[in-house]
């Protein structure tokens, strides 16, 4: 049977970053995907992490600078990135920025494995 999400769960991260969660353990149960659009401010950063899931994010607006071992890569608006699970990535957004994250398995805090900030 179909399921029709209309206001998704609303999560805040330190740093005033907003995580509006559609799909995923908090929103809907779902462990093997989520799906959250970002609201990030200017100057929003965290700790890097070694997450224990695949992430696409696509930029609707701003911009999301992703830093890896291969390099800082600057994902702008109409672009999207992809990250492996097990890679040790840094987000931050300088600017600002709106996003989508889709991650499988599903976002969850005991699968992302920050560092300390």
């Amino acid at each position: 049977m179909p399921t029709i999400i209309s206001v998704p769960v609303l999560i805040p991260v330190p740093g005033g970053k907003l995580i509006a969660e559609f799909v995923g353990r908090v929103a809907s149960g779902d462990t093997g995907v989520s799906i959250a659009q970002m609201s990030a401010p200017a100057g929003w950063d965290e700790p890097a992490q070694t997450p224990l899931f695949d992430e696409f994010t696509v930029v609707l607006e701003g911009a999301v600078v992703v830093e890896t071992a291969e390099g800082v890569f600057t994902v702008t608006a109409g672009q999207a990135i992809i990250t492996r699970a097990g890679e040790r990535i840094r987000y931050s957004c300088p600017d600002g920025a709106k996003y989508l994250a889709v991650c499988l398995p599903a976002f969850g805090p005991d699968l992302v494995q920050r560092e300390e900030h």
